[in-house]
C-alpha cells in the first residue's frame, strides 16, 4: 500500500468556505475517489490556508489517471479552482510531500526499527 501526503495552498480568506464544501463533497465525486483506488483520504488545514492531504492506495499515479477523465472530477475541480491561491498549487497541482517515518513499518522491521540511542553514555563528553 502506498502512503501518500501531499500540500495544496487555499486563499485564507476562502479557507472557512473551502473546508464546508468538503463537509459534504458531492456522493459522485466520493464514489469515483472510492472506484479509483483512493482509500483513507483525509485533508488538514491551517489557517493560513495550507492545506494537506493524505490516502492511500495500491498505486498512486494509476488512481490519479483513473480520476483523470472523469467528469465528476472535472466538475469538482472547476467548481474548487477560485479557492486556490493565485498561481498556486492548483494547477500545478498538488506538491508530493516524502515520507520520513512511519510507525508501523518500523515496528514490522526485522530488529523493531533502528536501536534506541543508549541513554547511559548519550551526552556523556568524558
Amino acid at each position: 500500500m502506498e502512503r501518500v501526503c501531499f500540500r495544496m495552498q487555499v486563499r485564507p480568506d476562502r479557507l472557512d468556505e473551502y473546508i464546508e464544501r468538503h463537509r459534504a463533497v458531492w456522493p459522485e465525486m466520493l464514489r469515483a475517489l472510492h472506484e479509483a483506488g483512493w482509500t483513507n483520504y483525509s485533508l488538514f488545514a491551517q489557517d493560513d490556508g495550507t492545506v494537506i492531504g493524505y490516502l492511500e492506495t495500491d498505486d498512486y499515479a494509476a488512481a490519479q489517471a483513473r480520476m483523470d477523465p472523469t467528469e465528476i472530477n472535472a466538475r469538482w475541480q472547476a467548481s474548487m479552482r477560485p479557492f486556490f491561491a493565485e498561481g498556486g498549487s492548483f494547477e500545478a497541482g498538488p506538491v508530493r510531500l516524502r515520507e520520513v517515518f512511519n510507525l508501523e513499518d518500523q515496528l514490522a522491521a526485522p530488529a523493531g526499527g533502528a536501536p534506541a540511542p543508549d541513554t547511559a553514555t548519550e551526552g556523556n563528553t568524558q
